[in-house]
């Protein structure tokens, strides 16, 4: 379960890079706090953030509950897919938002998996 653990620390340390960019590119591109639009550049880094946010929520859980329930080694291994995957998303989200769907796909799939994974791997330890 240590794995999982240190994954999850370097996603959520990931995610709050993720909110330094956000911080330069309102610099850069001169949007005033608090508002949340102005430059398309520095809107693409606001939703790549908040994008992982929600990501969080459903990724989080799953991989604490597999990795509780079901195996901490797939679990670990899958949160280094989804923390790859949202360096894609990033970079593909700030360069065209459209080409995004790569690092969309390595997020939501191992969250996905980690989800119902954990929920079929905890049903079984109540039977």
């Amino acid at each position: 379960m240590q794995l999982v653990v240190i994954v999850m620390v370097l996603a959520l340390l990931q995610y709050f890079a993720f909110g330094i960019l956000v911080g330069r590119a309102r610099m850069k591109y001169n949007v005033p706090a608090p508002a949340t639009s102005g430059d398309p550049i520095f809107e693409r880094y606001n939703r790549v953030h908040m994008n992982t946010l929600e990501s969080l929520v459903l990724f989080l859980p799953g991989m604490t509950i597999y990795g509780a329930y079901g195996n901490p080694n797939i679990a670990a291994a899958l949160g280094i897919i989804w923390i790859i995957g949202r360096f894609i998303y990033l970079r593909a989200y700030v360069k065209e938002p459209g080409s995004r769907s790569l690092g969309f796909g390595l997020t939501v799939l191992p969250s996905l998996f980690l989800l119902i994974g954990g929920a079929i791997a905890a049903g079984r330890q109540l039977l």
